[in-house]
């Protein structure tokens, strides 16, 4: 069942959001004061566009919010998007979301939602945040996608030249490692493919691996790959992400040094977290950054304003082998020199926070029709990864095993939460009725686990 949805703001969330939105062909209209970012944007993508203020009924009536399942405010302006969802809710618009960065309204978030009737309150700062804070936690991997609540998980590897797994067999792979994991997605160059047992890794490969934390583990440990976990903590730029994860790396016991060159922010920094280490320094000086301890620092995560800036210095953190380096990447054309840099990892706070939306999405998706819980838009948003929750007794799935189902081209389910276990599937594998099924696929618009099958 498609969802009609009115999006205010085509900056680059709103646009990262029109396009997943419009691959998943719902019904979506951008409203922007912009002509020309309307005009661009429904050139570029399958959506309607009403050029206009979008906290005005006169706007909001001609975008059609009175008979809109969502509306989702994603201007640069917090209060702009709270006044245009208030309206939006008097108009009788179902739910509404509201990009909110402002760190002193994240304390009265409840209360903003309540009191305004909003769905959902995020915050792009703090979601990347946790994005960074995961990957802190487990830093042999390149990236991580959760599923079911944090207990499943898709992890993504580069295979090293000289590892075990270059050249490998995938059906070679289990009696290799010796531990219960599913290669699901290969990134080669500017190939993607879901990979059958006969596939051949390469070195170079970027590689996504579903499993256990504990198989993962093992996993990292037999190719050499396991990385200590991280210690101390190198912020380069004093930004509301890094405040947000320097509380989180904070409250674990982890040492955090943050280098801003902005004064005043510096000096404000140094209030708001008086446990980290804050420096006043231009981090692009390699003597800056030599004096203030790369070399021994368990992890760099360069968040200026500037993406040049943010690959240059990752590229050097990495240059003087800092076991874990991330840049933060927010422009997409940026994408391809990430990769040429050699950088292992990069987060987009646009890519995540519009995945955060499309998630609501399907959340609402869910109530009038849909069974997908969580979406997440893989390798430049050529692959799909999608969790079904299996709510049905249907007989065309359900207590059959994997290998007698019929599926569809490009499809691989990757694995199968049950409860507290996280099955990774073989042939003889059943769903059953209350699993959650995560399924890998280069074919866009599935909207219930049938789908799947021719």
């Amino acid at each position: 069942m498609l969802v009609k949805i009115v999006v205010v703001g085509g900056g680059k969330i709103g646009s990262a959001l029109l396009e997943q939105l419009a691959k998943e062909n719902h019904r979506v209209t951008l409203v922007d004061k912009s002509r020309r970012v309307v005009t661009d944007i429904t050139n570029s993508f399958d959506v309607l566009g009403v050029c206009g203020n979008g906290a005005t009924v006169a706007t909001q009536n001609e975008a059609g919010v009175p008979s809109a399942d969502l509306l989702i405010a994603c201007t640069n302006s917090d209060e702009m998007n709270l006044l245009c969802c208030l309206v939006a809710k008097k108009l009788g618009a179902k739910y509404t979301i509201a990009r909110v960065r402002n760190p002193e309204y994240n304390s009265q978030v409840q209360l903003i939602r309540e009191e305004l009737g909003l769905s959902m309150v995020i915050n792009p700062d703090l979601v990347t945040a946790r994005e960074l804070f995961r990957m802190l936690r487990f830093p042999s991997a390149i990236d991580i996608d959760t599923f079911s609540g944090g207990r499943a998980e898709l992890v993504g590897l580069r295979v090293r030249e000289n590892s075990v797994l270059s050249g490998l067999q995938l059906r070679d792979l289990p009696k290799k490692v010796g531990a219960r994991v599913l290669i699901c997605i290969v990134q080669r160059g500017e190939d993607v493919f879901i990979p059958s047992g006969d596939f051949i890794l390469r070195s170079g490969d970027i590689i996504r691996i579903a499993a256990s934390r504990k198989n993962l583990e093992a996993f990292f440990g037999v190719l050499g790959a396991l990385k200590r976990e991280v210690g101390s903590v190198m912020m380069i730029g004093g930004s509301r992400i890094s405040f947000y994860l320097s509380q989180m790396l904070l409250a674990i016991g982890v040492d955090v040094k943050i280098i801003e060159q902005n004064e005043a922010r510096a000096v404000e920094l140094c209030e708001l977290l008086p446990k980290a280490m804050i420096i006043n320094g231009d981090a692009t000086d390699q003597s800056v950054l030599l004096e203030e301890g790369i070399d021994n620092t368990d992890a760099v995560v360069t968040l200026t304003g500037s993406d040049e800036e943010n690959i240059i210095i990752a590229m050097y953190a990495t240059g003087r082998n800092v076991p874990k380096v991330i840049a933060k990447v927010s422009r997409p054309s940026l994408s391809g020199l990430v990769a040429a840099a050699g950088l292992e990892s990069a987060v987009s706070p646009r890519d995540i926070t519009a995945n955060q939306m499309a998630q609501y999405v399907r959340a609402v998706q869910n109530s009038i029709g849909s069974n997908v819980e969580t979406l997440y838009s893989i390798a430049g948003g050529r692959v799909e990864a999608l969790e079904f929750a299996v709510r049905s007794q249907s007989p065309d799935i359900v207590g059959v095993p994997l290998s007698k189902l019929s599926l569809k081209e490009n499809i691989l389910i990757a694995c199968i939460t049950r409860g507290s276990e996280i099955i990774i599937p073989g042939g003889d594998t059943v769903i059953m009725k209350g699993d959650n099924v995560v399924v890998v696929t280069t074919n866009p618009g599935l909207n219930d686990l049938l789908d799947i099958l021719k």
